[in-house]
């Protein structure tokens, strides 16, 4: 008889991979049961890595989106499974252990079968207490080693990693192929391997079809001893996607090997549900170039995963670069022309930085780092003149050790930054803090939730959770949205072109903008013009995103009134994703902010004025 394999349809990261946003929790429970009803599934991934974050983002509920979405799928036996990020929780900075624990808990009555964690740097500390908690709240535990190919990740490489995660609990093991660029016979090399030590552990495969080798790769890894395959499906497989369902199914039956037949009349269902979804308002937020393959991405390795978040910061920053070489008498560039500069710094400085696995969240920093330096570079600056706080977080080795050297450059930039490396456990590095939160949430006269589910939520995404429960998550999604919608309907109206992406809706094209949300009168949109004011110098943005005074609980907020000196940090800015810490150019006292926490704020924008 011969060899059965499973198939795991990866929903949410479908959507994840291929734009911002997922789908609302009605629309989730709409496709819910035609999903079952393909009857070719054992497992769905319905939750986990940015969703809840996602869902704060656009106003909605993320416990109950999560309870409910869950609860299909628990009723008839198919296995729900989420991603987890080890130090990282479901978000992307590090996160203190108790509130991880407390995470595990809540899943699992939430209805999440399976962990599926991985860390950055692969590194067994910062995934044994999420292994941990997961096994001590009834998960199913999955270890995943991030895969990427350098001279430092071999096959041994991956072969010893398996066996360290089995040591310290996993329950099975995940090849996380998240950029693709794994190669086939390689990924068959490490599942053989892991399998002759481990030969009744669960194996699963879940590849990206980003630069060309996901079915090849899904074919070697079910000859070596895989047991489930991860799956997308149209209209969202293949691209910065998943390999397609109907052509794994077909290949692995042609194979030899025993799978689920497709219910073809629900899989039509589950993929027009999928599509009136996107022409909802998910579409407006999904770049048309992350639905093509490309092999250009062999060379840096960037997953597919994170394109979409990467298309919509090279537009804003392509406009930045634009603009200065404009007002310098330069020709400007194209977007072809940035992505390609942006392509050969990531494979310029990866090896300088110690070969992290270019998985989140360590591909955005690399990512970030590569493209501040490219635009630095344009504009006559120095490389590594602007690095963020946690791209020094994971040189420093807050994260954990880096799999290979760092650069001489590096380290010695560090020493003159006064930065400080270590060799601590990563865990021990981050306190405690769900007594921090719950203090604040009874203060604020807020509800816990079930099984703590709120607190759990508030600790692990503190700004946004704040932003859902003000309603300012929702109106700046809903005039972003409305923004898009308009621009849409002109169908050729003054957009500039750096900001706007040709977007694709069943057959019909539109001119869609991937700026930020209008921001209406706020103090940061009248700091954008310049102060003829001279009585005074001007702590200015250094790039675009999301201005905040702290970028903790243990920091105290500049105030008017205060002293600073030259270099010292006084604020920060998000971008990206990641936290850069603003430093002043001057020293004196601050005589006026022109700016409020949580303000979009861009490039050069009068922040601080100092006498």
């Amino acid at each position: 008889m011969s060899r059965e394999i499973k198939l795991a349809l990866v929903y949410r990261d479908m959507w994840q991979s291929s734009g911002k946003y997922v789908p609302r929790v009605d629309q989730l429970l709409e496709v819910a049961d035609p999903i079952i009803e393909m009857g070719c599934f054992d497992r769905v991934e319905t939750n986990g890595g940015g969703f809840e974050q996602i869902n704060l983002l656009f106003g909605e509920n993320p416990n109950i989106s999560v309870r409910e979405w869950t609860t299909p799928f628990n009723k008839v036996g198919i296995q729900t499974q989420m991603l987890e990020r080890g130090l990282n929780g479901i978000r992307m900075s590090p996160v203190p252990k108790d509130v991880r624990r407390l995470l595990f808990q809540v899943k699992k009555k939430q209805g999440t079968d399976i962990s599926r964690t991985f860390d950055g740097l692969n590194n067994p500390q910062n995934v044994e207490h999420s292994i941990q908690y997961a096994n001590e709240a009834g998960m199913i535990s999955q270890g995943a080693l991030s895969l990427t190919y350098s001279p430092v990740h071999t096959v041994e490489y991956y072969i010893d990693l398996a066996n360290k995660y089995v040591d310290v609990g996993a329950q099975e093991i995940c090849i996380k192929d998240m950029a693709g660029i794994g190669r086939p016979v390689s990924i068959g090399k490490i599942i053989k391997g892991i399998r002759a030590n481990h030969p009744n552990i669960i194996i699963q495969y879940h590849g990206h079809s980003t630069p060309g080798f996901s079915l090849a790769s899904s074919l070697e890894a079910a000859r070596n001893g895989a047991d489930i395959i991860d799956v997308g499906m149209e209209p969202l497989s293949w691209g910065t996607g998943h390999a397609d369902l109907l052509a794994v199914h077909a290949m692995l039956k042609d194979a030899g090997f025993t799978l689920k037949d497709i219910n073809m009349d629900a899989y039509m269902e589950v993929r027009s549900l999928t599509q009136k979804f996107i022409d909802d308002f998910l579409g407006y937020y999904i770049n048309p170039k992350n639905r093509y393959m490309n092999s250009l991405l062999i060379g840096p390795g960037l997953p597919g995963g994170m394109m979409g978040s990467l298309m919509a910061d090279l537009q804003k920053n392509l406009k930045s670069v634009n603009k200065w070489l404009t007002k310098n008498d330069k020709p400007q560039i194209t977007q072809d022309e940035m992505l390609i500069k942006l392509f050969k710094e990531v494979e310029f400085i990866w090896p300088k930085l110690g070969y992290p696995p270019l998985v989140t969240p360590y591909s955005q920093y690399v990512k970030n780092l590569a493209l501040i330096n490219v635009m630095q570079v344009i504009k006559g600056k120095e490389r590594w003149s602007l690095i963020d706080e946690n791209t020094w977080g994971m040189i420093l080795g807050k994260s954990g050790k880096l799999p290979g050297k760092l650069a001489s450059e590096i380290v010695l930039l560090a020493g003159e930054r006064g930065k400080e490396f270590t060799n601590e456990r990563p865990s021990d590095l981050y306190p405690d803090e769900l007594d921090v939160y719950r203090k604040k949430m009874n203060e604020k006269g807020w509800e816990f939730g079930q099984d703590d589910e709120e607190l759990m939520e508030y600790a692990m995404h503190p700004q946004q959770y704040e932003d859902f429960k003000s309603g300012k998550a929702k109106r700046n999604f809903e005039e972003d949205l409305a923004k898009r919608k308009a621009e849409k309907i002109s169908q050729g109206g003054a957009i500039e072109l750096p900001e706007s992406i040709e977007v694709d809706v069943n057959g019909a094209k539109y001119v869609v903008t991937l700026g930020s949300s209008l921001k209406g009168n706020s103090p940061s949109e009248q700091s954008h013009t310049t102060n003829t004011n001279t009585a005074g110098d001007y702590v200015v943005a250094p790039l675009e995103g999301t201005f905040y005074f702290t970028k903790d609980n243990n920091e105290k907020p500049k105030a008017i009134g205060d002293v600073i000196n030259k270099g010292e940090v006084i604020a920060y800015v998000e971008s990206m994703k990641v936290i850069n810490a603003i430093t002043s150019e001057y020293s004196g006292k601050i005589v006026e902010i022109l700016v409020q926490n949580g303000d979009e704020i861009e490039e050069d924008s009068q922040l601080f004025k100092i006498s």
